[in-house]
């Protein structure tokens, strides 16, 4: 054999035994540590079940700090990048006693990523205790900073907050009439993050996914379940000494809790805001969150499906199914693709401001099980101005005492003590749906058709019954 030949025999050989030492298999969390900071590692995570204890925190063995945020507790952070973590058939266990044991008390993520172009997937993460046992200040399961990071195929069960059972009655934030001591699943921020193909399933007092200091955030193939809890069934607790009867039920609003809501015992499914911190290549930035994209995700059980008022740019929202919650879809501005929600708990669309304007929307009206329990009356709520909304139909026997209301009165659990006349204007309405449209005396200029009773009590009106001649 030649020099050339052995040159050629060497380098396929090399090949091959670096391709061979590519993936790294680690057998424990312990091993699976030092790999969290490594950058271009494939790290494999031997299938199991894995168990982080408080007596583990309380001895430091997981005391990581993230850059920002008060440095936070981290139990979990991924600080590489350009790496890959399989987490199949992988099981990590939290226990919720965990939230409680970091000596500084402050808030706490059980994993955080702030590298850039890493992909974890496919992990099982519980909150392993009581619902009840809340964090010393506040948590969150998973943050995601960095840039171009990808979380997939994760299924996330959530528990533990102070109060639980009661939703926002009581208070979310600033001022409230029982001290909050919040749980969310998955905050997404940075820079091109996605989270894909994820299941959230959220038995806590907080949100389930939402961004804060995100740009282009993709939401994708996520479903997110809460629970629910009728505020007849809070009332209940009347006489027994819990939470809401030591304040004898009055609400952060000012006013005794009311009969006949439904309350998620959560948040947001998926949530933007305009402001937060993150911080990406070593710089801190403090933003809101501009062009998120929800593509072809599941909520039901929650305070809202998607709620994207309050980010800024291109917002997009396509394929995306709410069932059972407070409220469906609330974007203020830009697009609603070919999405689809029910009405059994509140209505199917929102706006949140009269300054809100463009909107398109394309929703279903879906069926639900059971009885309605609509406390607001509205299967939409349409203010602001120059929407273009579209309500098809796919309930055989819409109830007629839900209404799509063009402008006038929210009439939302916590909007009930407020002298509410809300403005819509230009606004053009396809309700190819059979339940009846309200165009509030604080109407006017909107036009379209309705395959439901149409009720005109405002300035300059045109829509019309599409059955008329």
């Amino acid at each position: 054999m030649n020099d050339k030949m052995k040159l050629s025999v060497f380098m396929v050989s090399l090949v091959v035994s670096l391709n061979a030492f590519a993936q790294t298999t680690v057998n424990s969390l312990d091993e699976l540590m030092p790999h969290l900071t490594q950058d271009s590692v494939e790290v494999v995570l031997k299938p199991g079940v894995y168990t982080i204890s408080a007596k583990e925190v309380k001895k430091g063995k997981y005391n990581a700090q993230t850059q920002i945020k008060n440095n936070s507790n981290v139990l979990l952070l991924f600080t590489g990048s350009h790496s890959v973590y399989d987490f199949t058939d992988v099981t990590i266990q939290v226990e919720t006693e965990v939230f409680s044991s970091f000596p500084n008390g402050d808030e706490f993520y059980e994993m955080q990523i702030i590298g850039n172009h890493n992909v974890l997937k496919n992990l099982t993460l519980i909150d392993k205790g009581s619902v009840h046992d809340a964090p010393t200040r506040r948590g969150t399961n998973i943050v995601m900073d960095g840039a171009s990071n990808r979380v997939e195929g994760f299924h996330i069960t959530t528990r533990g907050a102070y109060p639980y059972g009661y939703g926002e009655a009581f208070g979310k934030g600033g001022k409230s009439v029982i001290p909050h001591r919040k749980h969310s699943s998955f905050l997404v921020r940075g820079y091109k993050n996605h989270a894909k193909n994820c299941t959230i399933i959220h038995r806590s007092y907080g949100h389930a996914i939402f961004m804060q200091a995100a740009d282009w955030p993709i939401i994708e193939g996520c479903y997110v379940e809460g629970a629910m809890r009728s505020t007849d069934d809070m009332w209940a607790e009347k006489g027994t000494g819990s939470d809401a009867d030591k304040v004898d039920f009055k609400t952060v609003w000012g006013y005794p809790l009311p009969k006949g809501y439904m309350l998620c015992l959560g948040e947001e499914g998926i949530r933007a805001y305009n402001g937060g911190e993150t911080i990406i290549d070593g710089v801190e930035y403090r933003r809101g969150t501009s062009n998120p994209t929800i593509i072809n995700c599941t909520v039901k059980n929650m305070r809202a499906g998607v709620t994207l008022t309050h980010a800024t740019g291109q917002k997009y929202v396509s394929g995306t199914t709410v069932i059972g919650c407070e409220r469906g879809f609330c974007i203020g501005t830009g697009d609603i693709v070919d999405c689809y929600a029910d009405t059994q708990h509140g209505p199917a669309l929102g706006v949140d401001y009269t300054s809100d304007q463009g909107m398109t929307a394309d929703i279903t009206l879906l069926p639900y099980e059971g009885a309605s329990y609509n406390g607001s009356g509205h299967a939409a709520i349409i203010i602001g101005s120059n929407h273009k909304v579209t309500l098809r139909n796919a309930v055989p026997d819409p109830d007629q005492n839900l209404k799509i209301n063009i402008g006038g009165d929210n009439r939302t659990i916590g909007m009930l003590g407020k002298d509410e006349n809300y403005s819509a204007s230009n606004i053009v309405l396809h309700n190819l749906s059979g339940y009846p449209v309200v165009l509030d005396d604080n109407s006017r200029n909107c036009t379209g058709v309705s395959a439901g009773e149409v009720i005109d009590q405002g300035e300059n009106n045109h829509v019309f019954d599409k059955d008329m001649d």
